[in-house]
């Protein structure tokens, strides 16, 4: 299991600097965000519908330029650096399981022998070896997200970004694959970006939740959850989890009503 050092001992993986992101109608939907990343980070953004936190993480992705503003990488971006998990799993229907985890390896040119071992011991990760050549027809709307942050991890990226990826899933469901993320991110070392409209699920997860207000999108404040890993029940139900929540619960309020 790979080691992630304390926040203090991280260097630094990305930088985003004072960006602004102006759709046509001149509608700002980022303002001077600015956000230092360092390896092993995990990062919830918080806020409101329409406070830019998708569309931060499509500039970080590089999916999107930044009307003004800077997002440096402290080294420059690989292949394989980067996953994307979107609120919805985007499976292939009409490929396999492990087919459809092989996709950035083929997207990379990179023949699926070649790819083969990564593919199943990323399927291990995820618990979900055994439907190798299932077809998302047949699998659970949990597992299906599985498949998709399998998809995301195979080629081992030293950022993950993630856009709401649990929000239509039950609560049971939803606190089960939290646990599995965070066991995931131990074990491949890697820095995570999250968006999320639940304090509770930034709380749990996170070593900083960053809290956004809309129109436009800006940063509000930014809090550290300096709870020790690993996290389980014993910190859902502890008074340290519930004084965070607090915490981020006040600072969501604010953000709301800075839009207002």
């Amino acid at each position: 299991m790979a080691r992630i050092a304390p926040f203090a001992e991280r260097s630094e993986l990305l930088r985003v600097s004072a960006v602004d992101k102006v759709f046509p109608g001149n509608v700002a939907a980022l303002r001077a965000m600015s956000l230092e990343v360092r390896e092993g980070d995990f990062i919830s953004l918080l806020g409101p519908s329409g406070c830019g936190k998708s569309t931060a993480l499509r500039l970080i992705a590089g999916l999107s330029d930044p009307t003004a503003g800077r997002i440096e990488w402290s080294t420059p971006r690989a292949k394989g650096d980067l996953g994307v998990v979107f609120q919805e799993p985007t499976l292939m229907p009409w490929a396999t399981v492990a087919q459809n985890v092989y996709l950035p390896f083929r997207l990379e040119g990179t023949p699926y022998s070649a790819a083969k071992d990564d593919i199943l011991q990323t399927l291990k990760l995820v618990g979900l070896e055994k439907f190798q050549n299932a077809y998302p027809r047949a699998l659970s709307g949990g597992m299906k997200m599985r498949v998709s942050i399998a998809r995301a991890m195979v080629t081992q990226p030293k950022l993950i970004l993630m856009d709401e990826p649990f929000a239509a899933l039950d609560e049971i469901t939803r606190f089960k694959l939290n646990n599995d993320l965070l066991d995931m991110q131990a074990r491949i070392g890697c820095t995570v970006i999250f968006v999320t409209h639940s304090v509770f699920e930034s709380v749990f997860l996170s070593d900083r939740i960053v809290v956004m207000a809309a129109r436009p999108g800006r940063v509000i404040e930014e809090l550290h959850v300096d709870a020790p890993h690993p996290r389980d029940e014993a910190f859902r139900t502890s008074a340290d989890y519930a004084a965070h929540c607090r915490a981020a619960s006040q600072a969501l309020e604010q953000a709301m009503e800075a839009a207002a």
